[in-house]
């Protein structure tokens, strides 16, 4: 006889009705992953460019007060994902990454440069959105 006088019979498991499973913990964002959903966030027009302020460096605030406005990232009725995103280290203290950005069956680049000041923050030096939007590969 089972020493478990909770479970009712046949059962093997060992979870009870009403607990949650165990969810394995989120892995923290990689800075070029972090940057495009903060990208995203203002090309799409869900956030205003000033939020990027303390995270642009050079003329790439330039580039989000030019590009904004449009909302290039945000047409259309779904609200748009980053779908991949990969970064490449070239030199110490630098990152280029690129995302691809779906907004329903639309597909669209992004890429963009982060640069790590003398103080370890990670800063966006550069931003370029891909020419004609594509329909999604699937």
């Amino acid at each position: 006889m089972s020493t478990d006088r909770t479970r009712p019979a046949g059962r093997r498991d060992r979870s009870r009705p009403g607990t949650v499973p165990t969810q394995r913990p989120r892995r923290p964002l990689r800075p070029h992953q972090w940057f495009a959903e903060r990208l995203l966030a203002v090309l799409s027009g869900q956030r205003p460019v000033h939020w990027m302020l303390g995270h642009t460096i050079g003329e790439a605030y330039d580039q989000l007060a030019e590009l904004a406005p449009d909302a290039p990232l945000g047409a259309g009725s779904r609200r748009p994902v980053v779908r991949t995103c990969h970064g490449s280290q070239p030199a110490t203290g630098v990152v280029e990454a690129f995302a691809s950005i779906a907004t329903g069956e639309q597909v669209r680049a992004m890429a963009f440069r982060l640069e790590q000041g003398q103080d370890l923050r990670w800063r966006c030096a550069a931003i370029d959105l891909g020419g004609e939007r594509l329909p999604a590969v699937r």
